[in-house]
């Protein structure tokens, strides 16, 4: 192989690595707006931030008519002063309890309902509710001021056993035989 040729081919093998590096330079990722899986909803009003707001999930996998539900949910203050939460209301339950009547979310710092000292809970429910299903709950601020979040109830946070399956076909001999009932009956 001559010179020229080996050091062609030796430029090409030390600059293509730095050539192809460079070809996303400047780009934006797809993954660079994508924001991870989070459980729950979201909402913001003024400077506080409820993240991932659900009910717990219930013993059983069903609030029942009359049940109380704890609320799960982070309050995050990203202002510079203080603010309380003084109230939770919404239909479909009779009244919400709040440890201590209000919490306080201090300057800059986040507030675990439902972990920490603090908790929210909906009492004397309408009607029963169940994984997945959702109720509308109106979050009252001293300062921020109102905020409404469509609250799902939550999955289990471990892997729960399987009951009977449900059998879609079970009483189908029968749903003949009314049938032929019902059109012996509308034929006398």
């Amino acid at each position: 192989m001559n010179r020229a040729l080996r050091a062609a081919t030796m430029g090409v093998l030390v600059l293509s690595p730095l050539a192809l590096s460079a070809c996303s330079a400047g780009q934006v990722t797809q993954t660079a707006t994508q924001e991870r899986d989070k459980t729950g909803a979201q909402a913001q009003v003024g400077n506080i931030t409820l993240r991932q707001v659900q009910l717990a999930y219930p013993n059983g996998g069903t609030y029942e008519d009359g049940d109380d539900a704890d609320l799960v949910l982070t309050i995050v203050n990203a202002g510079e002063e203080p603010d309380t939460l003084t109230g939770v209301e919404g239909e479909g339950f009779g009244d919400a309890e709040i440890s201590d009547d209000e919490i306080e979310i201090g300057p800059d710092t986040s507030v675990f309902v439902g972990e920490d000292d603090a908790s929210v809970t909906l009492t004397d429910l309408e009607e029963s509710l169940s994984t997945g299903q959702i109720i509308e709950i109106t979050f009252t601020f001293e300062d921020a001021g109102e905020i409404s979040v469509p609250v799902t109830v939550g999955t289990p946070t471990r892997s729960l056993e399987r009951g009977d399956a449900f059998d879609f076909h079970e009483g189908e001999e029968n749903a003949g035989e009314v049938a032929r009932e019902n059109e012996d009956a509308d034929s006398e």
